[in-house]
This record gives structure tokens, C-alpha cells and sequence, in this order.
């Protein structure tokens, strides 16, 4: 396939009039200053597609039916009880379903590969299934379904809370002994696609004890390894009552965190424990619309980049799925804690430093390649499409996707296959009937 692009961001930064060729799911070549040949696929805007680090796909379910406020003050915890209520209802077939639906609209936005964080595994009475993988295989199949590339990381949970605390009711199906999340992992390596990915990822801190959080890091070196940490200041106070730290601190202290390591949210730091997590070229995973939806608080993004720190972008409970939107929230977020501008902007464009930050730590976090338009590179691209017909390129382009209205995205590559076409998936229709009607029975 050939792809002819009136502006396109190159490693070297932007081009014009760039034609590429795609072949078995790579980038063959590249060629800028190029003629347009008939049978090419007319482009205006290209770019390499963005990896969404953090997914719990299920959650695409309950979008939007969380924003109820009861006579008791609403919080992430009682949000999470919402969740696992809805959890427990869930269906291998629904879960397929419903991932599919979240991993179509992803690509839509711009998502080229997702890391789902997953921790539905049992069935709803928390015994595990025939397959005990089984909820892990639904989440290949509606990766199969949709073709995204998917970063798969299996969840290890075993404890309610510090101290370890016992698991509540809620959180059956979400438990393993560590044998048995050993067998999972090996279960999942069989059912990848070669562009997948497999990880793993002990929940957190309050579900899995620092000995097994580095028994499993041990047993599975020099792979994706992910761990919710310093979300909830609630989570912050009982870590220093149990441990003495604070949880960034006593894992940054306990554990061997580098660079394959992605600490989801980490958005209650200390100065000291922000310049410790930059200096340990672990990735943070930031989902800025789930963070803001959930009352979270706000990651110190200006002194983690100031420090080297690198940063992805997810889009967590999916109660929105937009690529612009979590690096735009992530920005606006910073603008309204110091009353500033251009908070993460690097004395340049703001959108081209998100844009870029998100490209090479979402990588990274995910253990994929870094996705660029260049020879042997992964054919994960976005075609962006000017409602203004600017004849620019260079990155005020980012600027205004990220930022504006007027650039939308028109067409995705995945691994090399159309599956965006005028902004729509191409199986959009019938994903959608699926996951609607899986929703309705469910809800």
C-alpha cells in the first residue's frame, strides 16, 4: 500500500509532500519532497499513532453513569464500589463486546496500540473458569477484532488494603495466588499476535505486598511491569501508617523501578519523590480526563519534566476516549493549579512536547517500538484531517489538533491495515450493536 501526505512529522520533523509504502505491517520507505502516483491513498496531515498505556476496557460500560451524587459526599471510593458492582455482572461475552467497542473508538482518536491493565479474570462467584485465562482471551479476541496492538497486563491481586487486609466480596474475581497468576502470564504469551506485547501488573500497593511485588518483577524481568500507585491521598496516609513512606518512596525503595517500569498516576508526590521517579527513567501513566473525573488531584508535571521525567498518556475507566483530550486535560489541569500558560511547553509548542512525551513513554511503557514514520518502523499511522485548509506544516499543526477544533482524524493505520476510514472504524456498526446491547442487559 502507498499513502501520499501534503504534510507528515517526520523523525527529522516535518515534511512536505511525503510518499510512503507500507509493507507486512511495516513502514518500507519514506519518501518526502515526493510526486503523488495514481492508486495512492491522498492524505493531509500524517502522523505515527499514539499508544493509550492505561485501559481497564470493562469500564467502557458504565461511561457517563457514575455522575450521581447520594446524600454522603461522592468520592473515588464510593465511585469504586459502582465499579465493582458493575464488575461482577460482567460476562465473557460481554467483556469481549464491550472491549471491542472502547478498542474501536481508540483507534478513532488516534490510538494505535492500548495496554490493558486487566483484573476481571474469575468468573462472578470469584471461582475461576475451564480456561482460567479466560477473560484474558477476550480481551485478545476484541483486540483481533478491531486490530489494535495490544500491550496485554494481566493483573496480580491478593489483598484488600495494608497490612495485607482481606479481600472483599467485590474483588473476587479479581484474585490469584502467585502460582496461579504465574500460569496466567504463560497462558496469555500463547494467545499474542506478533505485534502484542505481554506484561504484567501487581494492582497496587494496597493488593499486592512488596515481597511479591518483587518475587514477580524477579520472575518476569525485562517486560512491561505496571502498579496503580499514589492515586488517592487516602492511599498516601494508610502507606505511611503501614510502611513508614510514602508510596512512591517505599516502592522507588524496596523495588528494582526502572525503566521498564510504568507507576499508573502517581499523582501525590513530594518534590523529593518527583525528582526520584525522573531519575529512575520509569515511565508515569497519566490519564488526566480519569484523574479529573475522579477527584484525583493533579500530577506535578512541570517539575517532573523539569527533572528528565517521562510520561504517557491512558485513558484508565474510558469514561471519554480521546488521544487530544487526556494530553489537552493534562495541560489545562496544570494551567489550573499554577494559573499559568503553556505549563508543559519546553520553549516551543506545547502540543508538539505533549504529543512527542506521550509517543516515546507510551512506548516504552508498553514495550513496543517507538512508533515514527521511518523505514522498518511499525505502519501505526494517523491521517488528520484541516477543516481549514492551512497550508502549514510544522507544529502548530499539533497545536491545533491538540488544542482546536478544526483538525480531526480522518483515517488509521494499525500494523499496516486501514481500519479508519472518514473517521470511522470500519466495523464502527456492528461493534457498536454488540457492546450497546451487551450494556443494556447488563445495566
Amino acid at each position: 500500500m502507498t499513502l501520499f501526505a501534503k504534510a507528515a512529522l517526520l523523525p527529522s520533523g516535518w515534511a512536505r509532500d511525503v510518499r510512503l509504502t507500507l509493507r507486512a505491517g511495516t513502514i518500507h520507505s519514506v519518501t518526502p519532497g515526493a510526486a503523488p502516483l495514481p492508486g495512492d491513498h491522498r492524505a493531509e496531515i500524517l502522523l505515527p499513532g499514539l499508544p493509550n498505556l492505561h485501559s481497564h476496557a470493562f469500564q467502557r460500560g458504565f461511561s457517563g453513569l457514575t455522575e450521581h451524587r447520594g446524600p454522603t459526599p461522592d468520592s473515588f471510593w464510593t465511585w469504586r464500589e459502582m465499579m465493582y458492582r458493575f464488575a461482577l455482572t460482567l460476562s465473557p461475552e460481554a467483556m469481549q463486546a464491550i472491549a471491542a467497542l472502547a478498542y474501536a473508538e481508540m483507534l478513532e482518536q488516534g490510538f494505535t496500540r492500548v495496554g490493558e491493565f486487566h483484573y476481571l479474570h474469575h468468573a462472578p462467584d470469584g471461582r475461576p473458569y475451564a480456561n482460567p485465562a479466560e477473560m484474558s482471551a477476550r480481551i485478545f479476541a476484541a483486540a483481533s477484532e478491531t486490530g489494535i496492538s495490544l500491550t496485554h497486563l494481566p493483573v496480580f491481586y491478593a489483598h484488600g488494603g495494608f497490612g495485607p487486609q482481606a479481600p472483599g466480596a467485590g474483588q473476587r474475581r479479581f484474585l490469584h495466588s502467585p502460582d496461579a497468576f504465574a500460569r496466567l502470564v504463560q497462558s496469555c504469551e500463547s494467545m499474542a499476535r506478533p505485534q502484542d506485547r505481554i506484561g504484567l501488573a501487581p494492582h497496587s500497593l494496597r493488593a499486592a505486598t512488596m515481597g511479591e511485588i518483587t518475587t514477580l518483577a524477579q520472575a518476569f524481568p525485562n517486560r512491561p511491569f505496571h502498579i496503580h500507585i499514589a492515586e488517592q491521598q487516602a492511599e498516601v496516609a494508610d502507606c505511611l501508617t503501614h510502611t513508614g513512606q510514602r508510596p512512591v518512596d517505599h516502592l522507588l525503595s524496596h523495588a528494582p523501578v526502572g525503566p521498564d517500569w510504568c507507576l499508573i498516576h502517581a499523582t501525590h508526590l513530594t518534590p523529593a519523590e518527583t525528582r526520584a521517579l525522573a531519575a529512575s527513567n520509569a515511565v508515569a501513566g497519566l490519564c488526566p480526563i480519569t484523574e479529573a473525573n475522579l477527584g484525583d488531584g493533579i500530577f506535578p508535571a512541570a517539575d517532573f519534566l523539569a527533572a528528565g521525567g517521562r510520561f504517557g498518556l491512558g485513558t484508565d475507566s474510558n469514561v471519554q476516549i480521546t488521544a487530544k483530550g487526556e494530553a489537552q486535560m493534562l495541560e489545562y489541569s496544570q494551567r489550573l493549579g499554577t494559573r499559568g500558560r503553556n505549563i508543559c511547553a519546553d520553549h516551543g509548542s506545547t502540543g508538539a512536547r505533549l504529543f512527542r512525551a506521550a509517543l516515546a513513554g507510551g512506548a516504552q511503557a508498553l514495550g513496543a517500538p517507538a512508533p515514527q514514520l521511518a523505514p522498518g518502523a511499525p505502519a501505526d499511522l494517523v491521517a488528520l484531517h484541516d477543516s481549514m485548509g492551512f497550508a502549514m506544516a510544522d507544529d502548530r499543526l499539533l497545536d491545533r489538533w491538540i488544542f482546536g477544533t478544526d483538525l480531526t482524524v480522518a483515517d488509521v493505520w494499525a500494523h499496516g491495515a486501514h481500519l479508519v476510514q472518514q473517521g470511522r472504524h470500519i466495523h464502527a456498526a456492528r461493534l457498536r450493536a454488540a457492546a450497546a446491547a451487551a450494556c443494556r442487559a447488563l445495566l
